[in-house]
């Protein structure tokens, strides 16, 4: 790789963090929002709602500017939303006569920025001339994960420390980041996707092809396999072991974001020794098993467990994707990535609203949520299957598009 796209691939990988900084703060102040502000539990769920809505919002409306305005634009863009969401989040409950709306009204403009980064970041490290694009997008997306248990730690440490009244101080210092990481992209170089700019596929080109629909789908299921786990374990570390919520989050969530995280770093070391379509199908078979480990297994600590070893199986499975789809839609360009960012966030809306609607018709049996949750990872193994191409195909299609 060209020495003056390090810097590149380095604002790339911040923004990970920030986009883990904007999606996971706030969810640790949800009982302190509930006690200092008497704002009623169901309001404060639809925050997590809301966020990925306008997330889902700014995916679709993207495919329709960033190539208008730029990538630098849109990267810088980003961040200022995403700063001025935490920002704006410790001034506005004070001084709105409805705490609640100051809240929403924050949560919109930086769902707005983590929306953004999630069309926008991937892309831009696809055009980087790396050697090995598949190991470079399998590190990127590892960073979300450091950044997601970065936040619960310091977060945590940080509460212990100064107590929880000090909350706008710790949101303040978080919004430095993307503060100075947008300045990082006013000055890095960015490449062009394609050579030429202009010759990309149009948003109904791609409904067009039956590749793609099997991409989205896969990513739907990325999205939803990953998330149906995480956004539990939590509650199996507390009701399954008696612990405290902090033990919870550390033994559920966070387990499972550092091994997810751990296996999309040992892929983007040593990814260029290892086929992509076969190790994403070994740790899709895994990720079925552990569904089955958390959902049958009798022992809570086996079952947690499983909840950990899901985190390892899952993390090659969005950046995967990413590279699969890239490699095959070649001239997907922005709708490629805007729209597969789209199925994602679908996916990790989907996969815990299915947990929790079959857990309550079950008498909040929440094992009986997950086990129908294997569906998710099934479908993502049979989108495997059915995105692989003979490798001769594969190579012409690339020459037509040269």
């Amino acid at each position: 790789m060209s020495n003056k796209y390090t810097k590149t691939i380095a604002a790339c990988f911040t923004g990970y963090i920030v986009q883990a900084v904007v999606n996971n703060f706030a969810p640790l102040l949800f009982l302190l929002f509930q006690n200092i502000y008497h704002i009623p539990l169901s309001q404060i769920t639809l925050l997590v709602t809301f966020n990925f809505g306008i997330q889902l919002l700014t995916d679709l409306l993207s495919v329709s500017f960033v190539d208008r305005i730029g990538y630098r634009v849109s990267m810088i863009a980003a961040h200022i939303f995403s700063a001025a969401g935490l920002i704006l989040l410790t001034v506005l409950p004070e001084i709105l006569p409805a705490p609640f709306a100051g809240i929403l009204i924050s949560v919109m403009i930086y769902a707005v920025g983590g929306g953004l980064l999630e069309v926008l970041v991937s892309p831009v490290v696809e055009a980087c001339p790396t050697k090995h694009k598949e190991k470079t997008m399998s590190m990127l997306h590892s960073f979300y994960c450091w950044g997601y248990a970065g936040v619960v730690l310091v977060s945590t440490l940080f509460f212990q420390i100064a107590g929880t009244e000090n909350w706008k101080l710790l949101a303040l210092t978080w919004a430095i980041l993307p503060i100075c990481n947008a300045f990082a992209f006013a000055r890095v170089p960015i490449a062009p996707l394609q050579e030429g700019g202009k010759d990309c596929m149009k948003t109904g080109d791609l409904f067009r092809n039956r590749l793609f629909w099997v991409l989205l789908v896969m990513m739907v299921c990325a999205g939803a396999s990953e998330q149906a786990v995480s956004q539990w374990a939590s509650v199996f570390a507390e009701k399954g072991l008696g612990i405290s919520k902090t033990a919870g989050d550390l033994a559920g969530p966070m387990a499972f974001a550092v091994l997810m995280g751990l296996s999309r770093l040992f892929y983007g070391k040593y990814g260029h020794l290892i086929h992509l379509e076969r190790f994403m199908v070994y740790s899709g078979a895994l990720c079925v098993l552990s569904y089955l480990g958390i959902s049958l297994m009798p022992f809570p600590l086996l079952s947690l467990a499983s909840c950990a070893v899901c985190g390892l199986s899952i993390g090659i499975m969005w950046p995967g994707t990413f590279s699969k789809a890239s490699a095959a839609l070649p001239k997907g360009g922005t709708a490629l990535f805007a729209l597969l960012a789209l199925g994602g966030d679908v996916g990790c809306s989907a996969g815990p609203t299915l947990v929790g609607l079959v857990s309550g018709a079950m008498d909040d049996n929440l094992k009986a949520g997950v086990l129908a949750g294997v569906i998710f990872p099934l479908l993502l193994l049979t989108g495997i299957a059915l995105a692989k191409k003979p490798k001769e195909s594969c190579c012409n299609e690339r020459e037509a598009v040269c």
